[in-house]
């Protein structure tokens, strides 16, 4: 569930979930590639100890 509400509001997020369906991605495939780049943000913060930038995730 935190994934779809990501591709709806995260603005990285849904810039990915965009790029992978005009490559033809299924609904699932996105779905799935939003979790693991959740938990790769979520990684990253606790991490590095420095709070989320969104500008840092979009370059990615």
């Amino acid at each position: 569930m935190p994934a779809i509400s990501a591709l709806t509001y995260n603005e990285a997020i849904r810039a990915m979930g965009e790029r992978l369906r005009e490559r033809g991605k299924t609904g699932k495939q996105i779905v799935c590639a939003a979790m693991r780049k959740l938990l790769n943000i979520a990684y990253g913060v606790l991490k590095s100890g420095q709070p989320f930038d969104a500008k840092l995730a979009l370059a990615h």
